[in-house]
């Protein structure tokens, strides 16, 4: 679907509340909805991963002519980054194209809540990549939640383990102080049993400190750290929170070099705005960061050459290739799907079935012009994670550096707990955890 014919659709199908027409869908087309939010106050950081999530499908089809000859058609529907909205998207999307939407991802922790109680019923995969529910990662209570690459749980542990080896072993936490700054929602509320965990494990004393959506009130919080001088701050914020938040660290002079935030909080829009004031501010990175790597190449001759590209300035920027990796394992998913039930417009069943046999390999992600930016990637019927593994980076005035190796997430801490969560969550939703042992 070119741009134009995009926002044609679009259009005409929000007019006011009621759907009044519809672009004709042709039987080899597979059906990708997009929630996205490009305004509102969390545009910037929005904007960038639409544009890497539209591109990499025009890439498919404009390269490669679809996945195996199946057309991608897709369709975006703002959000705003609200729960209501996006669940209202989602019901007006599920059941286009011939075999209904192949998947969704909401980019918003409240909206994968949501519809975590909607997609069983639908039989519509949710890939949530980096974010969402961390006990999701238990494919036998969830078998409709991808949570790919690592949950808020992976990132917890992981800046806990990079906080220790900055100060010579995890033996040194003891009686230190790390505070957590968190958007007010359930995305920011969402790292604070795997911190309480480590803290209990480790010996160091836990604040959380929550900030108001859309986060552009922060005084008083940071007056608080800084009368109580923590040793690290954790930053779990999403758009204008986080410059805010880097601005008010300058401002009771705090160093930022003691400022983590989570990958959501490590993009360029969260530090650009605050100028030479975000220098030495750190980031845990979902792998991947900024640059050029092959598929870019593809993408500049096969799409944005012809004008078919969404990018604009954030071209390779860190959520625009976060956008791109994410399409990729959706993409890859149908393509494993097809292996099984034929190279045609499958159903979000189907696809499912596609994740849960999804084996991202070296050598695949080589193919594929991701070498680089992610490392392999398995799910099973059981993790419907896939990795562990993070790394952390640092703004340096004009670029991000990757300053670490990667760091694997402690499963002796996390392993318990998403048991403990998802049983919680099977006992109260009546769900009967699958077989895994059965599963083919």
């Amino acid at each position: 679907m070119t741009r134009t014919r995009l926002a044609l659709a679009v259009a005409a199908l929000t007019v006011g509340a009621t759907a009044i027409a519809e672009p004709a869908m042709a039987q080899n087309e597979q059906f990708f909805p997009s929630l996205v939010y490009r305004t509102g106050p969390y545009a910037p950081n929005g904007v960038p991963f639409a544009d890497g999530v539209a591109d990499y499908w025009t890439l498919i089809n404009e390269r490669d002519g679809g996945i195996n000859g199946v057309k991608i058609v897709f369709e975006e529907c703002e959000t705003g980054y609200a729960t209501d909205k996006g669940v209202e998207c989602y019901e007006r999307l599920k059941g286009k194209g011939p075999t209904g939407a192949a998947y969704f991802s909401p980019l918003s922790t409240g909206i994968t809540f949501a519809l975590t109680e909607k997609v069983p019923g639908d039989k519509i995969p949710l890939l949530t990549q980096g974010y969402g529910r961390s006990e999701s990662r238990d494919g036998t209570v969830f078998p409709w939640n991808f949570i790919a690459l690592g949950s808020y749980w992976t990132a917890a542990d992981v800046a806990v383990q990079y906080i220790a080896k900055e100060m010579g072993g995890l033996d040194k936490l003891k009686g230190k102080k790390i505070t957590l700054v968190y958007h007010d929602s359930p995305y920011g509320k969402e790292p604070i049993a795997a911190l309480e965990a480590r803290a209990k494990k480790d010996g160091f004393t836990f604040k959380a400190v929550p900030v108001t959506h859309p986060g552009v009130e922060q005084k008083s919080q940071w007056l608080s750290i800084r009368q109580d001088r923590p040793d690290y701050v954790l930053l779990w914020g999403w758009g204008v929170m986080n410059s805010t938040a880097i601005k008010e660290a300058a401002a009771v002079a705090y160093p930022r070099d003691h400022m983590i935030g989570v990958w959501w909080s490590g993009a360029e829009p969260d530090v650009t705005p605050a100028g030479d004031q975000a220098k030495g501010y750190k980031a845990l990175m979902l792998q991947h960061g900024p640059g050029e790597f092959k598929v870019h190449q593809d993408l500049k001759k096969y799409v944005i050459s012809k004008g078919k590209g969404a990018a604009k300035d954030d071209f390779a920027q860190v959520l625009y290739n976060r956008g791109l990796i994410n399409s990729m394992i959706g993409v890859e998913a149908v393509r494993t799907a097809q292996e099984k039930f034929g190279k045609k417009p499958l159903t979000g069943e189907q696809i499912r079935w596609g994740f849960e046999n999804l084996n991202l390999t070296e050598a695949r992600i080589k193919e594929l012009g991701f070498e680089g930016m992610i490392k392999p990637l398995k799910f099973s019927c059981s993790d419907h994670q896939g990795a562990d593994v993070a790394r952390v980076q640092q703004w340096d005035g004009k670029n991000w550096k990757t300053i670490s190796d990667y760091f694997t997430a402690d499963q002796s801490v996390l392993g318990p707990m998403v048991k403990e969560h998802a049983a919680k969550y099977a006992k109260e939703h009546n769900i009967t955890p699958r077989d895994c042992s059965k599963s083919s």
